[in-house]
């Protein structure tokens, strides 16, 4: 067995908290996972994680030898990618964090056309709406909407979006349209709950300045494609992504209001660690997400 694959299958293991779903990432069973690390630790000569009925438990120095293992394997993909230009560089496994709704509409689907491009590579992707520690969980790019701060990181520009305020015709009709953010608080606002985050209000640019905007209303909830729904039956106001609601506003369903108020830019962007050369896995599918979403109609009709 290489090395390679006993030290990605250490990381995959740690990272995933157990055999089994490690083994379903890899596409392969859990015993053999477990025969890796035990390959792994007899060569070492050491114990690297315990385990137990409980579940699987770093130990001391298994912690300290995983944060050495992930430096290892991004200075292979690295050096992969430091002379290879071509697709049968695009290899190995591509593991990309993306938030639920965009990534079960907008990423994972797309992943059949990507693999058919470079069938050498296998993806996995995890959809959730809680921001990734890309280093210390393992992945190799995360799929995230709106302005990333972290200097660690990268980001790249997907396709351009913007944050609005939009409602149904039926509901303006009903309701009058809002003319300043101050407004708003005459409105029902369709807004997520706690759970859903968005505490802070809604989020708009004023005189050069970023201001939030404390909303209410008589539904809440944690799922975006909800409110969506609620906003095209006209049950109030929602705060959506322009990518969510584009075919909506071509059809008529919604539009939108207080628009010199919204955000510059609230962009879609691939996000990957700080590195000195980019794996061509990771540069590759980037590109390919930039193709797709820049395709004629493609926020219309999907």
């Amino acid at each position: 067995m290489d090395r390679y694959t006993e030290l990605h299958s250490y990381v995959l293991v740690a990272a995933k908290g157990s055999f089994a779903a490690a083994a379903l990432v890899e596409g392969v069973t859990p015993a053999i996972m477990g025969r890796r690390l035990t390959a792994l630790e007899d060569r070492l000569g050491i114990k690297l994680i315990h385990r137990s009925t409980r579940g699987l438990t770093l130990t001391e120095l298994g912690d300290t030898y995983l944060e050495s293992a992930k430096a290892l394997l991004r200075t292979f993909d690295d050096l992969d990618a430091s002379v290879s230009e071509n697709q049968s560089a695009v290899r190995g496994h591509l593991m990309v964090s993306a938030p639920a709704g965009f990534g079960r509409r907008h990423v994972a689907p797309h992943a059949p056309e990507f693999q058919a491009r470079y069938p050498d590579l296998s993806l996995s992707f995890d959809l959730t709406d809680n921001v990734i520690d890309l280093v210390r969980e393992g992945y190799d790019l995360a799929i995230r909407i709106g302005e990333v701060l972290d200097p660690n990181y990268v980001a790249i520009k997907l396709f351009a979006n913007q944050r609005v305020v939009c409602g149904a015709p039926q509901y303006f009709a009903a309701q009058g349209y809002p003319q300043t953010l101050e407004d708003l608080a005459k409105h029902n606002c369709l807004t997520f709950n706690l759970q859903g985050g968005q505490h802070r209000g809604w989020t708009f640019q004023r005189d050069g300045r970023q201001v939030a905007i404390k909303v209410a209303g008589n539904l809440y909830c944690n799922d975006g494609e909800l409110l969506f729904d609620w906003a095209k039956r006209g049950l109030g106001l929602s705060w959506r992504s322009v990518w969510e609601i584009q075919g909506a506003l071509e059809s008529g369903e919604l539009v939108t209001v207080l628009d010199d108020y919204a955000l510059p830019s609230y962009d879609i962007q691939g996000v990957y660690p700080q590195q000195h050369y980019l794996p061509a896995k990771v540069r590759f599918f980037i590109a390919f997400l930039k193709e797709v979403y820049n395709r004629p109609n493609y926020w219309v009709e999907s």
